[in-house]
């Protein structure tokens, strides 16, 4: 195994995958919009054609949680169908696929961080078509497994540390969830996570033991507010005052899982990778945006 097919072209993960890739002895192949778009299935086959991969990694999706209630027909494209799509592919080619999908395929309501065998219920269009896009991939390739992680922040892209930073640069206060809880997820981490698993699959070729839902976050838990207040103190420059408010004093047109919280045991003792504390990634990425 050595050409890796990376969907998602300049995306958080994607980029993070074009470092951590290279590093472990793979060569990454990164494919996106235009070129390579869901929506023109003769393009993905293209892709495949060219790049002739030993795996791919599937970033690509409709990450707009929001905007994915008024128009979950695209969403569902993006999310499910391109996945479906995908998984076909790799099925042709006999290759393996990890899809990348998300806590918000789980209700926040268990009171206790998830197991990959508790039942999914999303509370809304984004969590519907990544839940649909994970049965795609399993449906349509034997050698599929899905990594489910959550509030993934990098140095490029639009996410929630970099909204932060921009913003506390302009204000001198700002009002951040509380009641949300999960697991900042550095995207580099995440990459460096997703090339160990693949080259324990290199190493040892395709287990039956690999297919299936895996949980990859960073590890330990917090609330947006505290994770802004981290942020900030890691970040020098402009603290603004960080007020604490609840979900119900900032309304989305999205409800978010209130307690998205991910137990990631199974992945250690599947491939023996452990994402590091999501502190050192913010750490991390800290490091890269002031570099």
């Amino acid at each position: 195994m050595r050409r890796i097919l990376v969907t998602g072209r300049g995306g958080q993960l994607a980029t993070g995958l074009e470092t951590a890739l290279p590093a472990r002895g793979f060569e990454p192949v990164l494919v996106g919009q235009p070129e390579f778009e869901f929506d023109a299935p003769e393009t993905v086959a293209a892709a495949f054609d060219a790049a002739q991969p030993d795996a791919v990694v599937n970033c690509a999706a409709w990450t707009a949680v929001d905007a994915a209630e008024d128009n979950e027909a695209a969403a569902f494209r993006a999310n499910a169908l391109g996945p479906a799509l995908v998984a076909a592919h790799c099925a042709a080619h006999g290759i393996p696929l990890i899809q990348v999908s998300t806590d918000y395929v789980y209700d926040g309501r268990k009171g206790a961080p998830y197991l990959e065998t508790d039942p999914p219920n999303p509370l809304g269009a984004y969590g519907r078509t990544k839940l649909a896009g994970e049965w795609a991939a399993f449906a349509g390739n034997p050698h599929t497994l899905v990594l489910r992680t959550a509030w993934v922040f990098s140095p490029v892209g639009s996410n929630f540390l970099r909204t932060m930073l921009r913003v506390g640069a302009e204000r001198p206060e700002l009002r951040v969830v509380a009641d949300q809880h999960g697991s900042p997820t550095a995207a580099p981490d995440l990459a460096d996570a997703i090339t160990a698993v693949l080259a324990r699959i290199r190493d040892t070729g395709w287990q039956d033991t690999y297919r299936g839902v895996f949980h990859a976050t960073g590890s330990g838990y917090t609330t947006w507010h505290s994770f802004a207040e981290a942020i900030f103190g890691q970040a020098g420059g402009p603290h603004p005052v960080v007020h604490a408010i609840t979900t119900t004093d900032y309304p989305t047109k999205a409800v978010r899982p209130a307690d998205g919280r991910m137990d990631g045991s199974k992945l250690r003792e599947t491939f023996g990778v452990a994402l590091p504390p999501w502190e050192q990634g913010l750490t991390r990425v800290i490091r890269a945006l002031q570099a």
